[in-house]
């Protein structure tokens, strides 16, 4: 037991559980199996720039303990299971640049270590969550390059630590909501290349950063 320690991309505490997988940028293929979530230790899991496909398993609600999900940049696809509420732990989640597919679960708003999520360059649909009010540690919400629908909700004027919120690129409607002058720490907002109609807030005037 522990020879695993020793394996490439694999990392493990004094008392030999596995904490992270490292094995980005390498020429991984096939699905991500189900037994991951067996890995109850595990702090860090990084396997973006891969060939991965098929879908994210349920069972990565299971990892309690992790801090960093970098999935970027594969070819997984279906949906994002609700179970990923369950990482009270997490504070970076990248799912960018694949190919997944159906609502943003609003399960997403239990995350609150959260200070980064990362979910452009897919194929999410539906309405952004109103659950993402939540999220009060957030410094960077990217939803762009989907396929999101309806308004921007206004209860995103309520992440006061957003640094940048980028929306661009998808099907919203409706008009920019004045919340989003409450945004005190906001450096970046990209709204371009979607269907927002009326007038831009006088709010906006507010955005000191």
């Amino acid at each position: 037991p522990g020879n695993e320690c020793e394996w490439f991309g694999v990392a493990c505490d004094e008392d030999i559980h596995v904490t992270a997988l490292i094995l980005y940028d390498n020429q991984l293929s096939g699905s991500i199996p189900e037994s991951l979530g067996n890995l109850q230790n595990l702090e860090r899991l990084y396997l973006s720039g891969n060939q991965l496909n098929g879908s994210i398993p349920e069972s990565v609600g299971n990892l309690q303990s992790l801090e960093r999900l970098y999935l970027s940049d594969n070819q997984l696809s279906g949906a994002i299971p609700e179970s990923v509420g369950n990482l009270q732990s997490l504070w970076l989640f990248d799912l960018s640049d694949n190919q997944l597919s159906g609502s943003i679960p609003e399960s997403v708003g239990n995350l609150q270590s959260l200070r980064f999520l990362g979910f452009s360059d897919n194929q999410l649909s539906g309405l952004i969550p109103d659950s993402v009010r939540n999220l009060q540690s957030l410094q960077s919400l990217d939803l762009s390059g989907n396929r999101l629908s309806g308004l921007i909700p206004e209860s995103v004027g309520s992440l006061q630590s957003l640094e940048r919120l980028v929306l661009s690129d998808n099907q919203l409607s409706g008009s920019i909501p004045a919340s989003v002058g409450n945004l005190q720490s906001l450096e970046r907002l990209y709204l371009s290349n979607n269907q927002l109609s009326g007038p831009i807030p006088e709010s906006i005037g507010n955005l000191q950063s």
